[in-house]
């Protein structure tokens, strides 16, 4: 419904969860991967009753990628048909050794080489805010994944440009983010 096209969801390896809940919890116990560590990097929990579950079940996914490159967490949103009303339109992983949300910034690992080639970056909201920018030709864009600009995220930025504009949504949390940013 976004447009995005095969070519940008390859570049962000945009993936999605099937919605039964315990897809990949199955697939991965069964291909030898211990319980403990998918629990551990987030991408399944376990209920009360021990039962492993997924955690991005029924959403599509967004991998964050390091600085060089590597899948370090991911962030997972329902598809929009299925949002009205739902208390957890998106989930993300949890915050571990290798992951801390604030620390770092969606996209960034694509967008580097046009941040310095430009001198500058657009500081967007979301995820697909990223992939439209991307689609239309604008590739020195990266988001914060909601309007908490933390000064880490600034410091990572400073080594690739000082030029920062940002481009919030119009909504009163954007507003009120850009003017505190």
């Amino acid at each position: 419904k976004r447009g995005i096209g095969d070519n940008i969801a390859k570049k962000f390896q945009l993936g999605y969860c099937a919605s039964d809940g315990d897809t990949l919890a199955k697939d991965a116990l069964r291909n030898g991967y211990r319980r403990e560590l998918l629990v551990k990097t987030g991408l399944c929990y376990e209920k009360d009753n021990g039962e492993l579950r997924d955690r991005f079940w029924g959403r599509v996914i967004f991998p964050w990628h390091s600085i060089s490159g590597r899948v370090i967490g991911f962030g997972g949103r329902l598809l929009d048909g299925r949002t009205k009303g739902v208390a957890q339109k998106y989930v993300n992983s949890p915050e571990s050794e290798v992951f801390v949300k604030h620390k770092e910034l969606y996209g960034l690992y694509q967008a580097k080489g046009a941040i310095v080639k430009k001198d500058c970056v657009y500081m967007v909201e979301g995820y697909t805010d990223v992939l439209a920018m991307h689609q239309c030709g604008i590739e020195n864009v990266v988001a914060n994944s909601g309007t908490a600009l933390s000064v880490e995220q600034i410091r990572l930025l400073r080594r690739f440009t000082t030029n920062i504009t940002l481009i919030y949504d119009g909504d009163e949390a954007g507003l009120k983010a850009s003017v505190r940013g």
